[in-house]
């Protein structure tokens, strides 16, 4: 694996829409929730070995009842690594599509939290994601 240093990461974009709400939070019997979570990755790269790796989630939290939106977030968190300079290609991309979204994910975690926490809703903790995973399910497609 090749080395690399974290230098900066940044929330580059977040969007938040509740568009049931008020009348949501008005009705008792409002039935179970459910959660769908989508996460892509995209690097982009430059001639100095740095590199900008952009952790986008998407969640829909809806009822199950009626399909009626409870909230969703969309949020593109970056970072931005410096590369030790390497010819195996595929060290370098599992370094940046395992081990530095596995080094941003927890802060967009926090942020999930406390924007399902703001908007009145109970705060919603991702699980962790398992990066190496999803990597090598992506390549067996």
């Amino acid at each position: 694996m090749p080395k690399f240093n974290l230098i900066s990461q940044f929330l580059k974009d977040i969007s938040f829409e509740s568009p049931n709400v008020p009348e949501l939070f008005f009705k008792q019997e409002n039935g179970q929730a459910k959660m769908e979570i989508n996460i892509d990755i995209q690097i982009k790269g430059t001639d100095n070995n740095l590199y900008m790796v952009d952790l986008i989630t998407k969640l829909h939290s809806k009822l199950e009842a009626g399909d009626k939106s409870i909230f969703m977030i969309e949020c593109t968190y970056s970072g931005l690594a410096q590369m030790e300079k390497t010819e195996n290609e595929e060290e370098l991309k599992r370094t940046l599509l395992i081990d530095v979204p596995t080094l941003i994910f927890p802060s967009v975690r926090a942020l999930v939290v406390r924007l399902t926490a703001e908007s009145g809703f109970p705060p919603f903790a991702m699980q962790p994601v398992d990066f190496q995973k999803l990597y090598e399910e992506k390549n067996a497609q």
